[in-house]
């Protein structure tokens, strides 16, 4: 298997741009993933990549071997996950991103649960804000909260997510509460907001009696992290734009009220994409079907008996 896992580090180097991150990505040293990378180039007689102290490029060579390499790899897993389907016997790692908010509340706590099932089964879990990049990072499942656009990869919607606008008590006292959208804008309100490289929602998109419309939200704090956020809004420095099942028990309980509730916000949606061939593989169904029954089920029970009065 010498020869796959030099072939399967070439791949990862190529895609990542960096050997030091392909040797994390493969829990390996970024020695072992050099020696790799030359044991390789001497079998194949020509230079994978140009290396310098600041960078690394792929050759012609490079870039003309990395597509027939990805197509071994994807048929070896191909091969790999028949054997598994017949006997029955999952194994191997799962890598799997989700938002730091689904992963904390509704993925990370029944990883335990599906691994006692499937204790052949290792579960690599990776949480982060940020937008994540599927195939070149080597993932078999992200769990995105977001409107997705066109997509190459399998979507399985995980549920509708109504947002709301909120506050706590204490930034009611001291700022008034807005009605809607063109107050929240025209009284200045210190909005709390998601932003991380590449992050597009730059503006609140609120629906209104003629449509759905973009609102220009100014605030002193913003965060890529949603959990710090929700921390801001309870602590009443602004008001926090959040899928409801994130913040019902501080809606429940009083430590936020909804704000704006003229214009809600428009709803979003949680989804688990995975590359194809990968879903095919049994232990990612597997995975996807144990995590999204339980994600469901978790958030039915947050929004249960939760009602939100309109302002004023």
């Amino acid at each position: 298997m010498s020869y796959v896992n030099n072939i399967k580090m070439f791949v990862r180097v190529y895609e990542l741009g960096s050997m030091s991150a392909a040797a994390r990505d493969q829990r390996t040293s970024p020695a072992v993933a050099s020696a790799r990378i030359s044991e390789l180039e001497k079998h194949l007689g020509v230079r994978l990549f140009n290396r310098t102290t600041r960078s690394l490029q792929p050759t012609e060579n490079g870039r003309i071997f990395y597509e027939g390499a990805r197509k071994v790899l994807e048929a070896i897993d191909e091969a790999e996950a028949a054997v598994v389907d017949v006997t029955q016997n999952p194994r191997g790692s799962i890598f799997v991103a989700a938002p730091l908010g689904i992963g904390r509340r509704f993925i990370a706590p029944h990883v335990p649960a599906f691994k006692d099932m499937y204790p052949q089964i290792d579960v690599r879990l990776r949480l982060s804000d940020r937008n994540v990049d599927v195939t070149a990072e080597g993932l078999d499942v992200a769990f995105h909260l977001g409107l997705l656009e066109d997509s190459t990869l399998k979507v399985r919607l995980v549920a509708d997510c109504p947002r709301v606008l909120c506050a706590a008590p204490a930034y009611i006292a001291r700022r008034g509460i807005p009605v809607d959208g063109a107050a929240l804008v025209a009284g200045h309100h210190d909005c709390l907001n998601l932003r991380f490289p590449g992050a597009r929602e730059f503006q609140w998109t609120l629906q209104t009696p003629e449509g759905p419309r973009r609102f220009e939200i100014t605030g002193p704090f913003e965060s890529d992290d949603g959990d710090v956020l929700t921390g801001w809004a309870l602590d009443g420095r602004g008001i926090v734009m959040k899928p409801i099942f994130e913040v019902a028990e501080h809606l429940r309980e009083g430590r936020l009220v909804p704000v704006a509730t003229a214009t809600p916000p428009t709803a979003t949606q949680l989804s688990c994409l995975s590359q194809h061939r990968r879903f095919r593989d049994p232990k990612i169904r597997l995975f996807v079907d144990f995590i999204v029954a339980r994600i469901k089920a978790d958030m039915a029970a947050r929004m249960q008996g939760l009602v939100l009065e309109p302002n004023g």
